[in-house]
């Protein structure tokens, strides 16, 4: 059959349900991850709530047994569990059938191999693509694996409930955006000290409430006035597949992913002492200058889930994070946790002895957009007319275009999961933060 190259991102696999993804390709994708695998032994699979989730994840089970690995087959679940199981347990690898926030006509696949490590297009998936692609997929296995149906919940819940000790009492809403954290959270709340508001905890994979997507503050409109009509210290949202949690504050403002970067950076810093701590290119210079002052070494690099977990694994660090809301720990096998990460942004705001909004406004020292997104065809173009109407400021290109100047900064990069170009910006104060991303837009909305 023919595969759609395109649904091989940089750091998973997602695309059209049926016509991009369907049990027959999902299963050649299984049997070629099998082949590619460089150890023998166990995979995880686990998968969420959308409709047709658990039809790939038979599929994709089905292309590991006939390759001769045995599986675990551990049902609906976040996608950090998935890591937890691989690191726990020291499997081959395993796969999680999410298109974490898309929409729910799209599905996809999250792979890791051996020692928790994420396969992106830099790291492997480029070669499963090709086997898939050119049909190379290996022969079968004389000898099927099996299949074993596992729950890993209650060591799950134990690993998380170690990352923290004694947290004040809070009450709180939580907003589940009807994905996989409904199913698990009842699990580990019964042994907190919180008095929780539950909203969308039904797992429905169509999202009727809203998007999953916690980064984006529509998202977080019916959490922000819960917050606020029940006087709750705070409101905590989750994305559809679990890995990512977002906060609300005391006063109903979202709490940008630099923030909760900075809040849980001091709690670090305070349990280590110093050490270096991964950042993306999107991160506040309020956030890098905190860890300085706290005794810590901001380490700056790429976007995303792959490229933050591979460098705090290289660098030794102890702890590091996205803007978007991505946060690893270097106690989780060096990977990211929407559930860890609520957990320690609760002992980090209970040590300080203080709201949230008062953590955030004492961080939080310049002006900052939060991500903004544009529908752009000639990415090229834009990029090019970039550097030349900034031409004056300090750039590079780690990872997209960043500008800097003394009193503010911008970066600008293609996404590597939607055709849209994402614009981040920060300055000293609102009336130049205004005037930056309107010259910025405006070169970006010139281009047809």
């Amino acid at each position: 059959m023919t595969i759609d190259r395109d649904i091989f991102k940089a750091y998973d696999i997602r695309g059209k349900v049926g016509d991009q993804l369907n049990s027959e390709s999902v299963k050649l994708i299984g049997q070629a991850f099998a082949g590619w695998l460089p150890t023998q032994s166990i995979v995880a699979v686990g998968r969420d709530m959308r409709p047709d989730s658990e039809s790939l994840a038979k599929a994709f089970i089905d292309g590991l047994v006939e390759q001769g690995y045995d599986v675990w087959d551990i049902g609906q679940v976040t996608s950090d569990m998935i890591y937890f199981a691989i690191g726990k347990w020291d499997l081959a690898g395993g796969a999680v059938i999410t298109a974490s926030h898309n929409p729910g006509a799209d599905n996809g696949i999250k792979l890791y191999r051996d020692k928790v490590t994420p396969v992106g297009l830099d790291s492997g998936l480029d070669e499963i693509r090709d086997m898939v692609i050119n049909n190379k997929i290996k022969d079968g296995s004389s000898q099927p694996g099996n299949i074993e149906n596992k729950s890993i919940t209650s060591e799950w819940v134990e690993h998380c409930l170690g990352f923290i000790q004694e947290i004040k009492p809070f009450n709180i809403a939580i907003d589940a955006g009807n994905g996989m954290a409904g199913a698990i959270l009842p699990h580990i709340l019964p042994k907190l000290p919180l008095v929780v508001e539950e909203m969308y905890f039904e797992l429905d994979g169509t999202f009727p409430n809203h998007e999953a997507n916690p980064q984006k503050p529509e998202n977080l409109k019916d959490l922000a006035t819960k917050v606020l009509a029940k006087g709750y210290d705070f409101g905590i949202a989750f994305d559809g597949d679990g890995d990512r949690a977002g906060f609300v504050d005391d006063k109903g403002r979202p709490v940008l992913g630099t923030d909760l970067l900075t809040i849980v950076s001091k709690l670090y810093l305070d349990k280590y002492g110093s050490g270096e701590i991964i950042h993306d290119v999107r991160t506040s210079r309020a956030t890098q200058e905190l860890i300085k002052e706290w005794g810590g070494q901001p380490f700056r690099t790429k976007a995303g889930r792959v490229s933050i977990g591979a460098v705090l694994r290289q660098r030794k660090a102890i702890f590091g994070g996205e803007t978007t809301g991505h946060l690893f720990f270097t106690e989780n096998y060096d990977a990211d946790s929407g559930l860890i990460a609520a957990l320690v942004a609760m002992q980090a705001i209970s040590n300080s002895g203080k709201k949230l909004s008062e953590l955030v406004d004492e961080y939080r020292k310049y002006e900052m957009i939060p991500e903004t997104n544009f529908e752009v065809i000639d990415k090229k173009t834009v990029f090019t007319n970039l550097k030349q109407e900034f031409s004056e400021g300090e750039q590079d290109e780690l990872d997209g275009l960043t500008v800097n100047f003394p009193d503010y900064w911008f970066n600008v990069r293609a996404s590597n999961t939607e055709n849209v170009i994402r614009l981040n910006a920060e300055a000293v104060d609102t009336k130049t933060l205004n005037s930056l991303v309107e010259r910025v837009t405006t070169v970006i909305q010139s281009v047809k």
